[in-house]
């Protein structure tokens, strides 16, 4: 894997081995990245499900301000850590839960122009039930929007056969769509 755009371009990430860890693919995050120009530079950036921490690396190249990689492995997060050393970037890691770190960041009161979630798939929703996936408590839980600042994103990415709904919180901006990869670019409903 490697950085897609900015000024680590073309610079790797390494990735945990293994089934653990499911990469955002090269060409889905230019695909976001391209999406959104230059608006990412000058944001702060939250990293749930951060694995490898390669959605906030790409974040950092293209001018983010900051970016803080929560990730429930300390195993992954080695990787976010090597990663950020070999490309002398800045950025906070947190091992820990996310639904967890989400809850204290709201505690806290700090808050994100960019979260960026792309957390391990879930199940085929079965016909006439509600998705029960990682992506969906997302978008479900109430205390996340008072994590982002008025006028961030929420970016969650999901598989096509997780037919993940919106909440009355969310109003969706954009789906990108490559494989079985869907990525939203979700805005606080309350800002529409």
């Amino acid at each position: 894997m490697r950085v897609t755009g900015g000024q680590w371009a073309k610079r790797k990430i390494a990735v945990p081995p293994g089934m653990g860890v499911r990469p955002t693919p090269d060409k889905v995050r230019q695909a976001i990245f391209n999406s959104l120009g230059n608006w990412v530079a000058g944001c702060t950036i939250l990293e749930l499900f951060a694995g490898s921490g390669a959605l906030s690396l790409e974040c950092l190249s293209r001018g983010a301000t900051s970016a803080l990689c929560v990730e429930q492995s300390a195993k992954h997060a080695s990787y976010i850590k090597r990663n950020a050393g070999e490309l002398d970037a800045q950025l906070d890691i947190r091992v820990q839960d996310a639904m967890k770190s989400v809850k204290q960041l709201a505690t806290s009161v700090r808050q994100f122009d960019f979260i960026l979630a792309d957390p391990p798939y879930g199940e085929k929703t079965s016909q006439g039930k509600r998705s029960e996936s990682w992506a969906q408590q997302l978008i479900d839980d109430d205390v996340l929007p008072g994590i982002l600042v008025s006028g961030g994103l929420l970016l969650v990415g999901h598989a096509k056969r997780d037919e993940v709904e919106l909440s009355a919180h969310w109003h969706e901006r954009k789906t990108l769509k490559h494989g079985d990869t869907w990525i939203r670019l979700l805005e606080h409903s309350s800002i529409v």
